[in-house]
């Protein structure tokens, strides 16, 4: 419209002269309210340790008091000036003999009052410099087939981290594991999955009961704990079947069915039969996805678990370990991940199968119901994104949309639930996620490949690649023909800009983020955990957490968690129950089981540091991988930006 013609119709009053409304806003992105966290550790000389989260909600410039109360004293401010470098504070006037009967609060500095859903935490000393979680280990029992009894006691095992109640701290979910737990690839019959939540102070709020129908292992049930409809308490989801009990003591479906194959193998005296057969196995019956309430552990909503099984024989045939099969190992892979898909509120996205015919599921919990958003299915091995699949997925917004995609491995899955690439790179078991070369836009993924003979036409696929995570361009690659079982990826020397990667192939070496060979690789090739007082990332694997010496290309124990009874989890994966910036300020806590499983062990760091940022449970990369840590082969967290020396200031 002309300004003359404009000006026209405002004097003969066809226009009217009042302002056009603005287009609504954008609603905000869902989040957790979270508190200060903060947490106070008594150290062997007696000093306490004080740490807090700094949030995203606090001004650039925004100071803290920290505060120390006896049981019979007054209420003492430590800090003469408000304190602005780092959000941590080493109470040296602290009396070893009196450490347990302080209490510890933080509060913003000058005359800023508390904010909407911050409350004033009073926090107790851990006088022992951890703390202990005291847990109520199910009863063991034995399951039987009528040829066969298996014995079993439990064992606790992958955990996840949620505000369950809505009182701004998070409580613990953790999945208890049978002693007879099977991996996919093995036949024979298992005890019942349960998950349990606890609050921090040992409190067990629920227990469910996966029952007989769901068969316990890694690749069965993964659990993602999150608050799905924003009403301030996260809720629990998962795979469910016939003969779920849920925490209010409900059953879901028929508790008189049993869909276990149970006729032991005629072939010889081998009990329980050879690798390829189907006992033990549940390769029949309704399938459910279940949403959970996770202040009661109630079930909410069930509806049938998406893809279902369809064909047993129709998830392999194109990927590694040894091709097609019948009797139910490919069929049973599941992953399972959270997603901001439309980049305002969160979706669970379910998945199953990734050696061949991948399919993810999301679904949106809203109001009180539970709807299908849209299903993903690459359906037979022509399809370019079947056979790309991982042992994990990360979640990231890889083109810069603002809402997630899926990293399936070598191929993502956009927001909308279509392919957005496939890499060809095939699949593999470890993947990590971020923007590990911050001198080139966008993220980065790094992950290990089985490409060898037994897969034919990618005998020389690369065993390690790295790719852009946007684009599928394959930035570099390593190992052609090699079958590679573990890969991390970690700013360990400040010497060289990014992240380094290395593998658990000690010939290639450690790697910069553009594939130059650096010298030597750490042997530990698990997980990663910010721990001192550096922007480094320390090594964290079985019970150690490990500083990498970059000029000596040696490791040395900062913690070992032997010494106060630790014990890892799933095997030779050697993983902790759980790891997480949760509590204090940005650096990690890292929670092992006892090895007798009488207790949870979260350890926090006591290391000064003057480096200041957010917590990382509000970087929404970092909270999305939190949620899949315990998906398959358990992946450390990862933000959404590089965290390293010479990061940029966000």
């Amino acid at each position: 419209m002309t300004q003359h013609f404009a000006a026209f119709l405002l004097t003969t009053g066809l226009l009217s002269a009042r302002p056009v409304a603005a287009p609504p806003a954008a609603p905000p992105v869902q989040a957790e309210r979270l508190g200060r966290g903060v947490v106070a550790m008594a150290m062997p000389d007696g000093k306490v340790f004080v740490s807090w989260r700094l949030l995203d909600s606090d001004a650039p410039d925004v100071v803290f008091d920290v505060y120390r109360q006896t049981a019979s004293g007054p209420t003492i401010k430590l800090n003469d000036t408000p304190l602005a470098a780092g959000t941590n504070w080493l109470d040296a006037t602290a009396k070893k003999a009196e450490a347990t009967s302080y209490t510890y609060t933080v509060r913003r500095g000058g005359a800023v009052g508390l904010k909407v859903h911050e409350k004033l935490e009073l926090t107790k000393v851990w006088a022992d410099g951890y703390l202990r979680l005291p847990l109520q280990p199910p009863p063991g029992g034995t399951v039987s087939s009528g040829a066969e009894t298996s014995p079993y006691t439990y064992v606790a095992n992958d955990a996840s981290a949620a505000d369950l109640d809505g009182d701004g701290q998070y409580e613990i979910v953790l999945k208890w594991e049978p002693t007879n737990s099977r991996d996919n690839g093995s036949s024979g019959i298992t005890g019942p999955v349960i998950l349990d939540a606890y609050k921090l102070n040992g409190t067990r709020l629920w227990r469910i009961n996966l029952g007989k129908n769901i068969r316990a292992g890694a690749h069965y049930t993964q659990f993602m704990a999150y608050d799905l409809d924003g009403d301030g308490r996260a809720e629990v989801a998962c795979k469910t079947a016939d003969g779920t009990v849920d925490g209010a003591g409900k059953t879901l479906g028929d508790a008189g069915k049993d869909y276990r194959s149970l006729t032991v193998p005629t072939d010889g005296v081998q009990v329980p039969g050879p690798r390829d057969s189907k006992y033990g196995r549940i390769l029949a019956g309704p399938e459910y996805f279940t949403v959970f309430d996770g202040r009661t552990g109630a079930a909410l909503a069930s509806t049938p678990y998406l893809p279902a099984r369809g064909e047993l024989g129709g998830w392999g045939g194109i990927g590694g370990n040894g091709g097609n099969d019948s009797y139910g190992n490919r069929v049973d892979r599941f992953l399972a991940g959270v997603a901001y898909l439309d980049g305002q509120r969160p979706s669970v996205v379910m998945c199953r199968g990734y050696y061949g015919r991948t399919v993810l599921a999301a679904w949106d919990w809203r109001g009180g119901k539970l709807t299908s958003r849209w299903v993903f299915d690459s359906k037979d091995g022509q399809n370019p994104f079947s056979g790309m699949g991982n042992h994990g997925l990360s979640v990231n917004d890889v083109d810069g949309d603002g809402k997630d995609e899926i990293v399936y491995g070598s191929m993502v899955v956009d927001d909308n639930g279509t392919g957005l690439f496939s890499t060809g790179l095939r699949h593999g078991d470890a993947l990590h996620v971020s923007d590990f070369d911050p001198s080139r836009p966008g993220l980065e993924a790094w992950g290990v490949h089985e490409n060898e003979e037994k897969v034919p036409g990618h005998e020389n696929g690369p065993g390690a690649a790295m790719y852009a995570a946007g684009s599928g361009e394959i930035l570099f690659s390593k190992l052609p023909g090699e079958d590679v079982g573990r890969g991390m990826a970690a700013d360990i020397d400040p010497r060289h800009p990014g992240a380094e990667v290395w593998t658990n192939v000690a010939e290639m070496g450690l790697l910069s983020c553009q594939g130059e060979r650096l010298g030597l690789a750490p042997r530990s090739v698990n997980f990663g955990l910010w721990w001192d007082g550096d922007l480094l990332r320390e090594l964290l694997n079985d019970t150690r957490v490990e500083k990498w010496d970059y000029q000596t290309s040696q490791l040395s124990t900062l913690l070992d968690g032997k010494a106060f009874g630790a014990a890892s989890c799933n095997g030779t994966k050697a993983t902790p129950c759980l790891s997480a910036d949760l509590l204090g300020d940005w650096r990690e806590e890292v929670v092992w089981r006892t090895a007798d499983n009488s207790a949870l062990l979260i350890f926090s760091t006591t290391i000064p540091t003057t480096h200041r940022l957010v917590t990382l449970m509000q970087d929404r990369a970092y909270r999305l991988g939190v949620a899949r840590e315990n998906v398959g082969y358990n992946q450390p967290p990862h933000p959404g930006f590089f965290l390293g020396e010479g990061m940029k200031a966000n």
